[in-house]
């Protein structure tokens, strides 16, 4: 089994990178999978992820993934980190999700926080998505 916020992980970076209202405020090449601090600007690094196994579940194979996203813009104005979150959470609607082994039964947004960085160089936006993933077994 692949552990299951590795899996949500990858379907959440493909499905930014290919959603056409995400890559019209943040190009797809700077999307990010990775660690640090942003280089450019505008950008969307994923972030910490948890994973949680779903005590009421009896098929022990339901697990809650808690996923982050940082959203990075140039200057104090967070207008633009707003529409890029905006974007996100339309991207990030339930739907057609298919990440390795599992499906999602639930995806909601738990909470965006805005944020300008104390030394005037950046605007940032924090979002954290959590969804209930279950295991397929074959």
């Amino acid at each position: 089994m692949t552990e299951p916020s590795l899996a949500l992980q990858k379907a959440v970076f493909d499905r930014l990178r290919a959603d056409a209202g995400v890559t019209a405020l943040v190009p797809a090449a700077n999307i990010f999978d990775r660690h640090g601090l942003p280089t450019v600007s505008p950008c969307i690094i994923l972030g910490d992820d948890q994973t949680i196994r779903d005590p009421l579940s009896l098929a022990d194979n339901s697990y809650r993934v808690a996923v982050t996203l940082h959203l990075w813009v140039k200057g104090q104005n967070l207008v633009l980190a707003k529409q890029i979150s905006g974007a996100v959470m339309v991207a990030m609607r339930p739907g057609f999700w298919t990440p390795a082994g599992f499906e999602v039964a639930w995806l909601s947004l738990d909470d965006a926080r805005y944020m300008r960085d104390p030394g005037g160089e950046w605007g940032h936006a924090v979002l954290t998505f959590e969804a209930m993933l279950v295991e397929v077994v074959a």
